[in-house]
Parts: structure tokens; C-alpha cells; sequence
């Protein structure tokens, strides 16, 4: 069975030769710079470690470790594309806090102030709201809930995608698709209504980056702010539509939002405020999708969000990522349990928070095995970690896992 027949069984609730594994796939299933760079290590590798996205300083996970592992899905993300197409001549080298040697992308910049903390520049060289701390790992958004208003009208999501770049993503995806049996996953000119998740562009984030007033408007102008999502909403379906005729139904699965809803104790909106005025956007967006195209919609929404699922799968949401076993409510026989059937889990293989980084590889095995038994028996589950891989993740742990997964993903082996 091919990875694309793999994960394409998975998705609709049928039983594959194995459970597809995902590293990579999307933003939030990848892994750290640093760590990546000791993983290749370990395996003898000694490519250079490319970064998708300085913001978080995830690496580009190349063909050598996915072969190794035997990866099944591949990112076809808007947002990454163009900069994985130029040689290694053009990316920019440094060496991050830890002496990580990366390439980041074309024309990145990046200054340091008096502290030696970096900060993150846009091409003309003026700063972003991007800072991170001398020693650190990644950036933080240090604008959440600046001084001032939003501005409804100054919220213009982008409404049209340039012919050019349509082309060579169109001919990327082509490739991808006829050159390897990868399953894709496609991201970009998705939505995000609470605003929370940085894997989103700016211009598509209704909350102007001030989440915390947002969340009254949507209970004391929410007129306002049904208009402003169903603007969110036309603009995504116009690209939408634009990139479908480019790539066609070769993506599985395309990023509706990456719009973080939970804390690690629970939602950190009433549900039935969410069904109220989040929910009608996001079902008017799937129903094109559904509509229009063979794509599975996929959405990434980190933390407790237990009581928001079923109005996810009432919207059409029919991949859920990270599925953050660690937050309340979230068990892996819970949600099984309740949701098995009804939407795919893609994530969860194994705690971030507190296993991959601090346990043996043995406990790591162990837990992942514990994990396949849950979530894998009927279909309906794609494996890979709970968000992205830390930069203090032992390589032993992360092999330990993947090679886990693979093994023990069969239906004959699905036992803790």
C-alpha cells in the first residue's frame, strides 16, 4: 500500500496496512531545528538543516529521514513552497543560541539588542513584533493585546492569489504528486476567529492581534463581528477556489485555520458562544470545500477543547490536530471512545509535555505502543506527536518513537 492510499484510508475511517505516520506534514507536526539537527545526526546525516519558519524555528524534514522512518504525508503549504524551491546559495546561515548551524530562509533578517536578544525583521529591514530571548528557541509574538482598537474596516483579508506564483505552486504540487505516492496535505488562505495560533497570516486573523478584546466583541458587537468572519470567509473561498484549479483534489487534506481554542484546563470560550457565532463560518467554508473539491478539511486547535468537538464535526471539520491528550478532558480512550468514527484524530501518538523530552526510550516505546492500541483499531488516525518536537528532545526518544509507530501501527500488533 502506498503512503497515499494509506492515508487516504485512514482519513475515511477505513483500516489501512499499517497507521500512516506524519512528521512534518503542517507546522504543528514537525520538529525543532536543534532537535532535527541531532537526529540527522544520529543517523549520519550531514545535510544542511533548513527552516521553514524562523518564527518557530521548525526544520524542513528532507526525503533521506522520511524514507528512514517511513513517513506518509507531505506538506504542500503555501506559506513554505517558494522558499524550499531556492538553492542553498540563497538561504540566509546562522547559528542559533544553542550553536545549531541552520539555513534560514531567503531574506531573512535578523537584529540583536543590547541584551542579545534577537528580533525578527521584515525584508526592508524595519522590526516585526517577533522577539526572542537571548538563549531561547524559538520567537514570541510580543504584540497580543497592544494599545488601540479593532478596526473593522481595516480588516482586508487577501481576496485574490497572484497568477505566477498560482502557476509554479500549481506545478509543485503536480510534481509532488505524480513524482512520489506522498500523501499531501495542503495549507494556506485558511481562516482564524480567535486569533491565538501564530500558523496563520495576519491578514486572515479577524482579531487584529488583540484576542482579548475580540473575545467581548463577540458578546457585545456581535454584528460586527459576523460580518467581519463572513468577510474572512468570502476571501478564503475566492483563493480558495483559484488554488483548487491549480492543484486539483491531488492534496488529501487542505488547513481550514489553525485557530487555538484551549488551556491546558479548558476552552477558554463559552462552547456555546463558539457555536453561537464561530460555528455558522466555519460550516459555511467546509460546505465549499465539500462541495467543490475531494479535500478532507483539517484543523489544528491545540489545548482542552473537548466540548467544542462535536461542534467541530456538526461544522464539517473532518481531521482534528494535535488532539492534546495532556489537556483536561482529553484522554485518548475518551475521545475514542465519543469521537471515533465521527472525525479523524490526527495526532496524539505521543505527550510532548511530559514523555518524548524527560522519558527513556523503553517508556517512550511503551507509551506509543499504549497510544496505537487507543486510537488506531476501526481507521480513522493518522500518528504523529502532540504538536511540534522540542528542541530538548533526546534523538534516542524520537527515534524510539517513530520506529514504534511503524512497526507496532498494524492491525495484528495493535496491543500495549
Amino acid at each position: 500500500m502506498t503512503s497515499r492510499e494509506r492515508v487516504t484510508k485512514a482519513v475515511n475511517f477505513q483500516t489501512p496496512d499499517r497507521v500512516p505516520l506524519d512528521l512534518g506534514g503542517m507546522k504543528a507536526s514537525g520538529i525543532a531545528a536543534t532537535a532535527y539537527a541531532r537526529l540527522k545526526k544520529k543517523l549520519g546525516l550531514r545535510t544542511p538543516t533548513r527552516v521553514i519558519d524562523p518564527r518557530f524555528m521548525i526544520a524542513h524534514v528532507e526525503p533521506e529521514v522520511m524514507e528512514r522512518f517511513g513517513l506518509d504525508v507531505m506538506p504542500l503549504d503555501w506559506s513554505t513552497v517558494f522558499h524550499l524551491a531556492r538553492p542553498d546559495s540563497e538561504w540566509m546561515p546562522r547559528r542559533l543560541f544553542d550553536g545549531t548551524p541552520v539555513l534560514l530562509p531567503p531574506h531573512t533578517g535578523i537584529a540583536e539588542d543590547a541584551e542579545g536578544n534577537w528580533i525578527l525583521l521584515r525584508p526592508d529591514g524595519s522590526p516585526t513584533r517577533y522577539r526572542m530571548p537571548k538563549g531561547g528557541f524559538y520567537f514570541d509574538d510580543c504584540s497580543f493585546n497592544d494599545p488601540g482598537g479593532i478596526d473593522p474596516a481595516k480588516f482586508r483579508p487577501a481576496r485574490d492569489v497572484p497568477d505566477e506564483l498560482l502557476t509554479a505552486f500549481g506545478a509543485h504540487a503536480r510534481r509532488l504528486h505524480d513524482e512520489t505516492d506522498y500523501a499531501l496535505l495542503g495549507w494556506g488562505f485558511g481562516v482564524c476567529f480567535l486569533g491565538m495560533s501564530l500558523i496563520t497570516e495576519r491578514s486572515d486573523n479577524v482579531t487584529q492581534g488583540r484576542p482579548n478584546e475580540w473575545l467581548m466583541m463577540l458578546m457585545t458587537e456581535k454584528e460586527t463581528c459576523h460580518e467581519m468572519m463572513g468577510r474572512s470567509v468570502e476571501a478564503s473561498i475566492e483563493c480558495l477556489k483559484r488554488v483548487h484549479q491549480a492543484v486539483g483534489d491531488r492534496p488529501v487534506a487542505w488547513g481550514v485555520a489553525a485557530d487555538d481554542s484551549g488551556t491546558q484546563r479548558g476552552e477558554f470560550i463559552r462552547p456555546e458562544l463558539w457555536a453561537e457565532m464561530i460555528k455558522p463560518h466555519y460550516r459555511r467554508l467546509c460546505d465549499w470545500i465539500h462541495a467543490h473539491t475531494a479535500w478532507k478539511t483539517y484543523f489544528h486547535c491545540c489545548g482542552s477543547i473537548y466540548h467544542l468537538i462535536p461542534h467541530l464535526i456538526e461544522a464539517g471539520i473532518d481531521i482534528l490536530n494535535p488532539v492534546q491528550t495532556s489537556a483536561a478532558n482529553m484522554t485518548p480512550e475518551r475521545l475514542k471512545r465519543e469521537f471515533g468514527g465521527r472525525i479523524v484524530l490526527w495526532g496524539g501518538g505521543c505527550d510532548t509535555q511530559s514523555v518524548l523530552n524527560r522519558a527513556t526510550p523503553q517508556e517512550v516505546r511503551r507509551h506509543v505502543r499504549e497510544r496505537l492500541a487507543v486510537f488506531a483499531p476501526g481507521g480513522g488516525y493518522v500518528f504523529t506527536q502532540v504538536h511540534n518536537i522540542q528542541a530538548n528532545v533526546p534523538p534516542e526518544n524520537i527515534i524510539a518513537m517513530l520506529d514504534t509507530a511503524r512497526k507496532y501501527g498494524t492491525s495484528d500488533r495493535l496491543k500495549p
